[in-house]
């Protein structure tokens, strides 16, 4: 089965054709766990959201084995770089099934996959999307799907093409997971990254809208562990406990274009806070020689994080560690434009805070409570220096 503008086969999910003399009655792909009626159900369900996502460089309709799209456009970069990125969301998805609620999901796939392009200065284009699945459901489809076209739509991105598939026996009928990949475009002059940074520079964080879309292994041991509901009300997050776990990934894509078309050279390099938390990620764009003073001191943690540090006793390192502790993008920008990006920022709806500053290592620590992170994510490049008390809400 597979979304409206698929780039795979429906064919190999069809039922075998009736043989020639002597058929007899034996087992068919609906006896085997794979229901292609309902596959079609969902792709009428999902097809209007998708289609309002592709912009007049697609080509084509629904149904066709792959997506094209006109990228003419690339003629006028001087040297056009294809980015590419792909990733799913995780064990977020056991939320969603809790819940009932699936259309947040595709939000945080678009997010975890734009998002990341868009750290190189690149500008994401397209989109495609895999879903796998026990029993295909059309209605839940069509919501996840929706999501995604919802969140592409926000970001300026077509979905261009996706797949829906059934694996009966491979995994329960009310089971599922996504996955994206998406394909942007930079010119070599725009890109962003270490080669840009220079002490100085000022650290500007991006709120987060909550968990995101990482570390959610340990979030539902600790709910677990605790004994308690997703239908809890939590007086300290002004909602339920599921409603604040399902709370969708912010989408950081088009305030980080302004950002950079507002800036310009002032824009050295920004950070996607994911998996392995504030730390590790902003060391992957910092060059060799280089350290980021981060004071934990400098954004108040909201509520969600200390909660689950109180109600599961985990390590702050540990959770520093694992979670975005509510900053979700990082920008290092040249100081004489910090307060210009904190308001196009703002003017996006983004709440910002200075975090720190980069400077050359020269091997000193500010503050003996210093945590070091490099050589995170197999990159050799700078470190950051985490000082300080973290402030919670």
């Amino acid at each position: 089965m597979t979304s409206p503008t698929s780039n795979g086969s429906q064919a190999h999910h069809a039922a075998p054709a009736p043989g020639g003399a002597g058929d007899v009655a034996g087992v068919t792909y609906a006896d085997a766990g794979v229901d292609t009626e309902a596959g079609d159900r969902a792709v009428e369900l999902m097809k209007d959201a998708v289609k309002a996502t592709l912009s007049e460089k697609v080509l084509g309709g629904v149904g066709g084995f792959a997506g094209l799209v006109d990228v003419s456009v690339l003629k006028d970069y001087e040297r056009p770089l294809l980015a590419t990125s792909t990733d799913g969301v995780g064990t977020k998805i056991a939320i969603a099934r809790a819940m009932g609620v699936h259309d947040m999901i595709g939000q945080d796939l678009v997010a975890m996959v734009v998002d990341d392009i868009v750290v190189a200065g690149a500008r994401p284009l397209l989109m495609t999307d895999y879903i796998a699945c026990g029993k295909v459901n059309p209605e839940l489809i069509a919501d996840i799907v929706r999501g995604i076209a919802q969140a592409c739509q926000a970001t300026g991105v077509s979905l261009l093409g996706g797949e829906t598939a059934e694996h009966p026996g491979l995994m329960a009928p009310d089971e599922y997971d996504v996955a994206g990949a998406a394909t942007g475009v930079v010119d070599a002059k725009d890109v962003l990254g270490p080669d840009r940074v220079r002490g100085g520079d000022v650290l500007i964080g991006m709120a987060a809208s909550g968990l995101h879309s990482n570390g959610y292994s340990l979030v539902r041991r600790i709910v677990a562990d605790a004994g308690w509901a997703l239908d809890r009300d939590v007086p300290e997050l002004g909602r339920t406990l599921g409603e604040e776990l399902l709370e969708p990934t912010r989408l950081y894509t088009l305030p980080c274009l302004d950002l950079a078309a507002d800036l310009g050279d002032g824009l050295h390099a920004l950070t996607h806070v994911t998996g392995g938390g504030l730390a590790a990620n902003l060391a992957r764009v910092l060059p060799a020689g280089a350290v980021a003073d981060v004071d934990r001191s400098s954004w108040t943690v909201p509520p969600v994080f200390g909660l689950m540090q109180s109600l599961g006793r985990v390590p702050w390192d540990d959770l520093e560690g694992t979670l975005n502790l509510g900053i979700g993008m990082v920008a290092a920008v040249d100081p004489s434009v910090a307060d210009r990006a904190g308001e196009v920022l703002a003017a996006a709806g983004i709440e910002t805070s200075i975090l720190g500053t980069v400077r050359p290592d020269d091997g000193a620590r500010l503050g003996a409570d210093v945590r070091v992170v490099a050589g995170t994510k197999g990159v050799t490049a700078g470190a950051v220096h985490m000082r300080g008390l973290y402030r919670v809400s």
